[in-house]
């Protein structure tokens, strides 16, 4: 919810600087989001004259023109198609930075002419999307003037987040209500216009789906002229987030974010007959304002005529009977819909609209009286016209709770002692009824607050206005002994993994678990797409840890970051189940470039290998048993990735530089690795009865013996299997074998190379002679020769 100062100070006298306003919302439970002075990027902007205008020497399209800013005159090039003499405009001067641009404007040579700065557009500014030419202001508008300023742009916008249970905030005016409650100003009456009805409506108007509509209230003006909306009206508009589209639009906007009332209007002459608010028959379709046709149920409700349904009720009106510039002739609805039936119809279409946010909350069911009359006026007073009289079908189901309050629970339940007097005086403030009754109070919540059920709801609202900050934090009681510990095996192995991975020099970083849909289409595509998502970019839940890790990797690489070193644990969301996984990103300089080592050296496979092994071994695999393998996912480098596995089916890890295609369609920089750990893929721990007491180690008596075999080996066989196969020729002496040398060249037969590999022999009980050792050596060239491998000579 977005409002500014100036809007807030027409329901609040208040005094306060944004920054004790912003820590007031805060301190009452309005979580402030942002606060921001959209003047303060503007502030380099001067109002400017066009003195002279001249063609360019060396461009048909392009004018030289003299522009003066209050500081005598400047050359600038320009090839905005409406710049003349005489023209009053917005002038950037060297060093202005320009939002629309993202460009920090310097002297520049164009075609040959230096230009010294530049006429601003209102795209190039961010104050619209009109880029047909420079801004165009009045010819007394002050040279030289910050254009801010003038333009009253210097409006504070504060931006909050509203829990869905706070939907009185959902206007401006709730937010005045409680910021009064809080002490931070007084609270302005509303002034309620009384519209004379000029005439009967001609409309019939009723609803025959009382749950989902229960009030349905009406009228008609004719004769309006609907045009551009004030100025005023529009730059608070833009200054929320609101695109202005015409007066009666913008009106209906205004009034919603106002007072938190959604309204609409259809164009009287686009209607056949009565309007209804009725349940959708089975099959109907709706093209709505964005464009895009919807099929309706029967538990959806829409208002309709005679001949088609004309709005998803509550949530968006249809592009048919919407008004234009040359509607003349209005049918004016505020009507109360139920929240749940609202939410169930956002949620069934996939479609979020403004008003659907405050009617899936509930909006004031006692204000449709007072909404139709604010509105009423404000298209009179802006388009003109004469209106009808108002119908009124069916009943609002206004609340009539009666809650008996304790004061003293203030004290037990929120840890804040509020005398009697000042609890009553601050739910009076809020807009609550209060009645004494004994030594209890009998509060009477207002209409528009809907999320008042109890004594609790009650305690909620004397500490929020007292302030949480004034709830004492304390000590839970402990029972004496030693706790027990908590903590699952599962959850122990994540915190041996995040601690080895913070160990090895990765920053752990925490992600959206959602994707959006050509994410996760890049990484194999999502098994679950959320019904109501938070946005289109967060719709499809993680099938991989790594697009998010990536984005973060990039979001670092484009503000400089010399080396990336991320990791994160995590759930992927695959068809069958959660998966806990860790990910994790290599990227930039592995080492830094310098006198000793030259230039700086880059993460490979190898770095993303050496990570890979480290946290299963920190999660408990039997790190001397894996096999590394291929084939790992379609997202990684086909000839630079791998996998290591437990046996040839169980995957644990997979790893390798990412997929050129990838990280082109990502925007990712070169050679960028990466990896993920499978921790659902861990040998489960067997249960082995009571444990043991380990022995003591107790080092070899005798002196270990290495010795070396270098391999003819096919190009087939991969230096890990062959490895393996030594190991297993005699596992009682050998305790070790690695490769330590790859030769191919002269005497090594094509589609071969020599792999020389260093065995390590420990004797037990006494030490090798010639002959033992021979007969180790024979198992090590027969185990490799099963493999097709031969000893070099």
């Amino acid at each position: 919810m977005k409002f500014t100062l100036s809007w807030l100070k027409d329901h609040l006298d208040t005094d306060a600087s944004p920054e004790a306003i912003a820590e007031t919302l805060t301190r009452i439970g309005l979580e402030v989001e942002g606060v921001e002075n959209p003047a303060e990027a503007l502030k380099p902007f001067r109002i400017a004259r066009v003195l002279t205008a001249a063609p360019h020497p060396q461009a048909d399209k392009l004018q030289l023109l003299s522009v003066d800013a209050g500081s005598g005159p400047q050359q600038v090039v320009c090839g905005a198609p409406n710049a003349r003499a005489g023209l009053v405009g917005v002038f950037g001067a060297p060093g202005a930075y320009v939002p629309g641009l993202d460009v920090t404007l310097k002297v520049a040579s164009i075609r040959g002419v230096e230009s010294r700065g530049m006429m601003c557009s209102s795209r190039e500014l961010e104050l619209g999307d009109d880029h047909s030419g420079i801004i165009e202001l009045p010819e007394d508008a002050p040279i030289g003037a910050v254009y801010a300023e003038w333009a009253k742009l210097d409006d504070v916008v504060f931006d909050i987040s509203v829990t869905p249970n706070r939907q009185d905030c959902m206007g401006v005016r709730g937010i005045a209500r409680d910021l009064a409650a809080a002490g931070i100003g007084t609270l302005k009456p509303i002034a309620v216009p009384t519209v004379p009805a000029a005439f009967p409506c001609p409309v019939e108007i009723r609803t025959e789906d009382p749950e989902g509509c229960p009030a349905f209230h009406g009228r008609v003006i004719r004769g309006v002229r609907n045009g551009s909306s004030p100025d005023w009206m529009q730059r608070r508009l833009k200054a929320v987030g609101q695109r202005p589209i015409s007066t009666i639009v913008d009106i209906t906007n205004y009034l919603m974010i106002d007072q938190g009332r959604p309204s609409h209007a259809y164009d009287l002459a686009k209607l056949h007959g009565a309007v209804v608010a009725r349940r959708a028959r089975s099959g109907e379709t709706v093209e709505v304002l964005n464009g895009r046709s919807y099929t309706l149920t029967p538990d959806m409700t829409v208002i309709a005529d005679d001949v088609e349904v004309h709005d998803v009720a509550g949530i968006m009106g249809g592009a048919h009977s919407g008004v234009e510039d040359g509607t003349t002739d209005l049918l004016l609805e505020v009507a109360f819909f139920d929240p749940e039936r609202i939410a169930r119809t956002g949620q069934a279409l996939g479609l979020t609209s403004d008003a659907r946010s405050r009617f899936e909350r509930g909006v004031d069911p006692a204000f449709l009286e007072d909404g139709l009359a604010l509105l009423s006026a404000l298209i009179l007073e802006h388009c003109g016209g004469t209106a009808s009289e108002v119908v009124r079908a069916g009943d609002a189901p206004v609340p009539q709770k009666r809650i008996s309050y304790d004061p003293a629970l203030a004290a037990r339940l929120g840890g804040v002692s509020v005398p009697t007097d000042e609890q009553r005086a601050i739910l009076e403030r809020l807009g609550f009824a209060v009645e004494p009754d004994g030594e209890r109070l009998t509060v009477i919540p207002p209409s528009w607050r809907r999320d008042v059920d109890g004594a609790a709801d009650i305690v909620e609202e004397v500490v929020r206005m007292v302030g949480l900050d004034a709830v004492q934090s304390v000590p839970l009681t402990r029972d004496p002994g030693v706790a027990k510990p908590t903590a699952t095996a599962e959850q122990l192995v994540e915190r041996r993994v995040r601690r080895a991975a913070a160990a090895r020099g990765l920053h752990e970083a925490v992600t959206w678990s959602f994707l959006s849909e050509a994410e996760a289409d890049a990484f194999g595509g999502g098994a679950w797409t959320l019904a109501n998502p938070i946005s289109e970019d967060l719709k499809v839940m993680r099938p991989s840890l790594l697009p998010g890790l990536l984005s973060a990797a990039r979001r670092n690489a484009d503000r400089g970051a010399a080396q990336i070193r991320l990791f994160e644990v995590g759930r992927r969301y695959l068809a069958d189940a959660e998966r806990p996984t860790v990910g994790f990103v290599l990227g930039g300089d592995r080492t830094s470039r310098s006198w000793a080592t030259g230039k700086a050296q880059g993460f490979d496979a190898f770095d993303a290998k050496a990570e890979a092994i480290a946290l299963l071994g920190a999660a408990g695999a039997p790190v001397e048993n894996l096999q590394l393998m291929g084939e790992a996912s379609a997202s990684y480098h086909p000839g630079r990735s791998a996998t290591l596995r437990l046996g040839p089916k169980t995957i644990l890890a997979e790893f390798g530089v990412l997929h050129p295609a990838l990280a082109k369609t990502l925007d990712l920089p070169a050679d960028m690795v990466a990896g993920e750990v499978f921790l659902d893929a861990l040998p489960g721990r067997r249960d082995r009865g009571p444990s043991r007491t380990k022995p003591t180690f107790a080092p070899p008596a005798l002196q270990a013996v290495t010795r070396d075999f270098a391999f003819l080996l096919p190009d087939g066989i991969s230096a890990d299997q062959l490895v393996r196969a030594i190991k297993g020729a005699d596992k009682a002496l050998i305790t070790g074998a690695r490769v330590f040398d790859l030769f191919t060249g002269h005497g090594v037969p094509k589609d071969h190379r020599s792999v020389a590999v260093e065995v390590t022999l420990q004797p037990s009980e006494r030490s090798f002679d010639e002959a033992a050792l021979a007969g180790v050596s024979d198992k090590v060239v027969a185990a490799a020769g099963k493999l097709g491998a031969t000893l070099r000579g």
